[in-house]
Formats: C-alpha cells, structure tokens, sequence
C-alpha cells in the first residue's frame, strides 16, 4: 500500500524559493575581493540568481551542462549555487589552491562550457585559458570598473551579464537525482577525482546540518561561513542557510586572523565555520593583541574540520572566545558532513577532562549516516571504544561512484572506505585514530600518529607537528616527529620527549624530533605526509644530524 501524500521532488531551487517566502530579507553580507563590504539578503540573491540562470540559458548552458567556478566566499558566488544547479545544470566549484596543471585537469575532465572566476585568480585564468578547450565563455566575477587587464579577449564582466538579463524566470521541475554539483578531491596521489552530488543528497544534507544534535543552525543564527565555497560547497552552508533563514557572513578573501575578527565582532557572529589553521589564526591573533574577545563578541560555537584537532584549542576557544569548539569530521565523498561532536545530558555532571576527552572525539552520526569499522578481510568489528577498524561508512549523501569512473568504490553491503582508521564506542562517538596510509605499524602493533600529534601540540613551544612512520630492522617502523617551534621559543629534543614521556604510551614515542621551518601543506591545508615520508625514507638519526638542516623540508 502506498501512502496518501504528495510527491514534490527535493531541488535546490525550492530551498531558495522557501527563503523568499519566508526569510527574504535575512542578511547574506560579503567582503569582496574589490575591498568593499557588501550587504545582500537572500530575496536579492534569488532575482539575481534568475537573472543569472537567463543569461547562462543566454550562453548555451543547457541542462546537465558544467559550469566551473574560481571563486571565493562572496554573494556572486552563491548565487551562482542557486542559478546553476536551480535550471539543471551542473557547479563544478574548483579550488584554486590547487597546483594549475590539477585545475586545467579538472576544467577538462569535467567538461566545463563556462567558467566563472574572482579577480583574485585573472592571471591565473589568462595563463590557462588557451588550454581549456571546453570552456566556450569565460566570465569576471565584477563590475565593469573594476575588470582588469590583460583578460583573454571576449571574457564577460559578470554585473554585465546579470544586467542584460531578465529577472522572470520559472525554476524548472526535474527528477531530484538530477546531478546538482561536482566537486573534486585534492588529487594527493594522482589526479583529482570528482564527486557528483544530487539535488535530492543536497537537500537531505542541509537538512542534517540544521538538525539540533548537530550544527543546529536556525535563524537566530549570524554565521561566518569561512569554509570556502570551493571546498565541498562549504560543507553546505548556502543551503543550510536558505532552509534556516541564518544570516551569511561570507569572507572573500581575507582570512587572516584580523579580518576575521573584525566580521565576528562586527556581524554580531553567534556560530562560525572552519578548519584548525584558521581558528589558530584567530586565537593568535586574539592573544597576541589582547583583545577583551569575551566582551566584544557573541560568538557561541565554533565547528571546526578538516584535520584532527589539538585537545588544548577546546580550552583556548572557551578562555579566549567565550565559544565551544565542536568537532566535525567528513569528506569530499560526504557532501561533507558525517559526525558532530557535541556532549549528551549524561555528561552534565562530568569533569572538565572527561568532556575535554569526549569533545576530542570526531562526535556521533548525524542522522542518515551510518558508520561500520571492519578489518583487513571486511568482517565488521565491535563498537566498543577499543576495537580499531577500517572506517566504512554509507547514506544518502554519500557517493556511489566517482564521476567518470566505473570502478566499483562501495563493498557488497553497500559502504563506502573512508581510508581512515578510527573506533566507535558504545554511545556512537567516533575516534579517528589515523589515516590508514599514515597509521605507523611498529612491532606489529598500530601507533596513532594523529594521537601523538595532540598530545605534542600542548606543549606551549611548539606551532605544529606531524609523526611519520620511518623503516627499522627490528620494529618494521617507528614514529619520527617532526614539528615547527613557535616563533621565538627553541625547545629541545629530549624537553619534547620528556613531555611527551607522560602522555603517550612508552612504546609511541618518537625515536626522535626533527625541528623544521615549516611543514608541507596540501591545497586544503592538511599536512603532506607523503612528503615528508619521501624526504625521509633513508632517515638514520647520527646521519641526519650530521648532514641535513631543516630548511631541506620545505615545499
């Protein structure tokens, strides 16, 4: 028996018609890249978007079509989110950190007919433009004043377009697993791959995001969505923000910790969203001014992902920002959102550091997500808090293929490998204990470099740090730490194994520090391990010593 209820299919268009209906005039503020702060709502993004979706319609953009964005956090950028995907074609959103041989890949492959890009990023365009075959228009994402010199001939000046274009224009009705955006991963190791989200995965998504267990964003909400746009559509903020009516405050491209509290404290931020570098950034900055943050800010929340996050940053978020730092943790693969970690009513009465060792978690599921570990041979593993498996996971925001690819990617149950390692414990919080190409295996016993990285991140010296596993006769592999020293502070080697001496376990202590200028990052700021894997893979610590010196490990 099928139940009595209407059928209306889940697109991204009727998330922004919504916020028409009922939160027009909720503020979506930018900074833009001309330097100029500018105060939009979403009922102006949504004329604008239609007027955009006419002017692609203009270039030949049909349904299903690419079309690739350059761009960073600012109102153009979402309303291309909404025009594009809302008339049924494709956003293929393109992080420009990428190396330009990665880019001119993933316009290629993708099949981009249009690509739109931020003054910012105008040379890098005009350096690639005669190689992307694909791409038919090119568009400046600016006012007329403001194009720059030196553009490929025939570029278009995006208030131009919209300008040309009428503002009446009818969302198209499609099926709702219509393909509504494409994005890439960094492409690590070998070339990027893409992951090509629905609108039905996209609406659900935003949905989870909204839930109260999770991000729980509502319209009481002001939130700085400093995620880029770019990045795994900025963890789904535009359309969390049209569903809820929260206030936007986009960042362009000034992400510096100044910058950023400046926004905070003058957008009246009550939640903000980003990766560890940033919220570093921003207490750094914060600290080093003295700045009577708690006074001068309502900021409440924190969500922060991306990368594992230092224990002690939960307490500098809490002394210096008068906020809770939630964890977060999913992938390009996710849409991106899996896990939120926020405490229960059961640690209401908890100490300080049993929530601290709760909240270092990656947190629970969010509902729709479900999560596995199984071992080496795909037998599913208990989820006690002990047991370490493979991390499997699967829902409805979660690929089933890459695009362009016919390798299968998901087991005979249907879950997907994160390629983390991690355990799950009893109440559902998750652990991620390392990457499973990171985990070091050391007398046959797995060490969590991700473990030791925290626990060495406390101590006041040191800025970062990564642990690498490097070959041994006897052991297989032992842990090599290698870290960057706060400016100012020289910290030894045997002062940093002997803090370290109370806090990990004996046998995961590095064998030896490394000192080094800088750590390798990948284009989302996450550490190159396989770098510094190669740099040291004839590591022997009398030789080093002698002949290597840290400047060696940039780049």
């Amino acid at each position: 028996m099928q139940g009595l209820m209407q059928d209306q299919p889940l697109l991204i268009s009727s998330l922004l018609e919504h916020a028409v209906r009922v939160h027009p005039r909720a503020e979506i503020v930018s900074r833009l890249c001309e330097g100029t702060l500018h105060r939009s709502s979403y009922g102006a993004v949504a004329r604008r978007a239609k007027r955009l979706a006419n002017a692609l319609q203009a270039l030949g953009v049909e349904m299903g079509a690419r079309v690739g964005t350059l761009a960073w956090n600012t109102h153009r950028h979402m309303e291309l989110y909404f025009a594009v995907s809302g008339k049924g074609a494709v956003l293929n959103t393109i992080n420009p950190r990428l190396f330009p041989e990665q880019i001119e890949y993933i316009v290629q492959h993708a099949q981009d007919q249009v690509l739109f890009f931020d003054l910012s990023f105008a040379p890098l365009v005009a350096a690639l433009a005669p190689r992307l075959a694909c791409v038919r228009a090119l568009v400046c994402m600016t006012d007329r004043a403001h194009m720059p010199q030196g553009l490929p001939p025939g570029t278009l000046c995006y208030e131009e377009l919209l300008e040309g274009a009428s503002e009446h224009y009818d969302w198209p009705q499609f099926d709702e697993r219509s393909a509504s955006a494409l994005c890439y991963t960094s492409g690590t190791t070998g070339n990027p791959k893409g992951v090509l989200y629905s609108h039905r995965s996209t609406y659900l998504h935003a949905m989870g995001l909204c839930l109260a267990g999770t991000a729980a964003i509502s319209q009481r909400d002001s939130c700085l969505v400093v995620v880029p746009l770019f990045h795994v559509n900025a963890w789904g903020m535009p359309y969390a923000g049209a569903l809820s009516g929260a206030k936007l405050v986009l960042p362009g491209p000034a992400l510096d910790g100044a910058s950023i509290y400046a926004l905070l404290r003058d957008e009246r931020v009550t939640m903000a969203l980003g990766v560890p570098t940033v919220w570093l950034g921003l207490l750094n900055h914060v600290e080093g001014e003295a700045r009577p943050a708690r006074q001068e800010l309502c900021l409440e929340r924190l969500l922060c992902g991306g990368s594992a996050i230092p224990p002690v940053m939960f307490t500098r978020c809490s002394k210096t920002l008068g906020a809770t730092l939630m964890q977060a943790w999913g992938m390009t693969e996710m849409s991106p959102l899996g896990t939120v970690c926020s405490l229960l009513q059961s640690h209401d009465n908890a100490s300080d550091e049993e929530k601290l060792r709760v909240q270092a978690r990656q947190g629970r599921p969010v509902c729709g997500v479900e999560l596995a570990l199984k071992d080496e041979d795909g037998k599913r593993l208990p989820h006690d808090g002990v047991t370490a498996g493979r991390l499997m996971v699967r829902g409805p925001w979660i690929l089933s293929a890459y695009y362009g690819s016919d390798a299968p990617v998901l087991d005979e149950e249907g879950f997907f490998d994160t390629g983390d390692i991690a355990n799950i414990d009893a109440d559902g919080y998750l652990q991620i204990t390392d990457r499973a190409k990171d985990v070091i295996k050391s007398g046959g016993e797995w060490i969590s470099s991700i473990d030791v990285e925290n626990a060495v991140l406390g101590h006041p010296a040191i800025a970062a740090a990564a642990v690498i596993g490097v070959a041994h006769e006897k052991w297989q592999e032992r842990p090599l730490l290698v870290v960057v020293a706060r400016e100012g502070c020289s910290p030894t080697r045997d002062e940093v194994l002997g803090y370290l001496a109370s806090r990990v376990a004996k046998w995961w202590l590095p064998d030896d520090v490394v000192f080094v200028s800088e750590l390798p990052y990948s284009a989302n700021g996450k550490v190159q391990k396989m770098k510094l894997r190669e740099l040291f893979k004839q590591y022997k610590k009398a030789e080093y010593k002698a002949v290597h010196k840290p400047k060696e490990t940039q780049g």
